[in-house]
């Protein structure tokens, strides 16, 4: 919130001055005030942490894009795309300290308030599917490994999805998992 506050402040301040100096006749000082202005009034509509997050995911470096993900305090201020990477983000790189149950919930309202490119749609229902062959729902994880497959259009994740329907076949059901846990999980042979 503080990080806006001074924001608004240089973006107001700026704007008066390049309104002052095309006022009182500094035309060339006003023009070079122009690009300044429009840097600060387009970190309105762009945060600078995911811009460097995505860009470390695109890179493969998932602690940098933690960290910058993390710098994120207050995504409830970033417009509503933004604000779903962040979400999304967030779901995709803290899976194991969240858990599937909190990491689907995001997941899925990342989805409903939109992602912007259909690849990172078909990123997030390929997340979304793999929770759900960890958690035993096999139908709701075809459904959405086949979602996953129309949206990717570019064919980049073609492997993974065919590796994970692969892997969905061999997966067990919820009810062989219930049953595996009401047995006291699976029993092993000793070797003769």
């Amino acid at each position: 919130m503080l990080g806006f506050i001074i924001r608004s402040i240089l973006t107001l301040s700026s704007l008066f001055l390049t309104v002052y100096l095309f006022a009182t006749g500094y035309w060339g000082w006003g023009i070079t005030m122009i690009l300044p202005t429009v840097i600060l009034g387009f970190s309105f509509f762009r945060n600078e942490n995911m811009i460097l997050a995505l860009n470390q995911m695109r890179l493969g470096n998932t602690e940098k894009a933690k960290y910058y993900i993390d710098r994120i305090t207050a995504p409830q201020f970033l417009p509503k795309k933004q604000h779903a990477y962040v979400i999304f983000l967030k779901a995709v790189l803290n899976t194991q300290e969240l858990g599937f149950a909190k990491s689907e919930q995001m997941l899925r309202k990342a989805i409903s308030m939109g992602l912007r490119t259909s690849q990172d749609n078909a990123v997030a229902r390929m997340h979304l599917a793999g929770i759900c062959v960890q958690t035993g729902r096999r139908q709701e994880a075809s459904a959405l490994l086949a979602e996953a497959k129309k949206m990717d259009t570019s064919g980049a994740m073609r492997e993974q999805i065919t590796m994970m329907q692969k892997q969905l076949q061999g997966a067990p059901s919820k009810n062989q998992m219930r049953m595996a846990q009401m047995m006291g999980g699976r029993k092993k042979m000793p070797r003769r």
